[in-house]
């Protein structure tokens, strides 16, 4: 078995990033043994971890998306990627959405990543306008109007 992953250790980032397509395609059988297939091939890896909580958080699939993105964070404590899901996770929570919103906000301020600054400005955005202060029936009406 050993020499059979040492034999497919390349195939690794085939697989993580077939699971981030297999998401996309809405096909959460695929993306879970995409994701565990690359989990066997590089067991310190965080990011098949990463790509399940992805998976649960675009199916607003909260708690088990936290789990998965929290054991990746223990491994990777400063995963800017990471960092930024949960806090996009957390602010969907009721109890927990100031937490996110500042998990957020931390997170950009240090990222260097524009496509990380981009998902914290994007997410940011949507904590102020929509979950901290939602709109008003009559706000979103006149929305649609325009």
């Amino acid at each position: 078995m050993l020499q059979f992953i040492k034999n497919h250790k390349k195939d690794f980032v085939l697989l993580l990033e077939s699971g981030f397509v297999a998401i996309m395609h809405q096909d959460e059988d695929s993306a879970v043994k995409l994701f565990k297939a690359a989990e066997i091939l590089d067991r310190d890896n965080v990011m098949p971890k990463i790509g399940l909580g992805y998976m649960h958080l675009l199916k607003l699939e909260l708690k088990p998306a936290i789990v998965h993105i929290k054991q990746a964070l223990l491994k990777e404590p400063h995963n800017e990627f990471a960092q930024a899901l949960l806090g996009l996770c957390l602010t969907f929570s009721n109890d927990m959405s100031a937490e996110g919103a500042s998990m957020l906000h931390n997170t950009h301020d240090k990222t260097k990543d524009p496509e990380i600054r981009k998902l914290t400005e994007n997410a940011s955005y949507f904590y102020e306008n929509f979950i901290k202060a939602p709109p008003s029936p009559s706000e979103i009406s006149s929305h649609k109007r325009r």
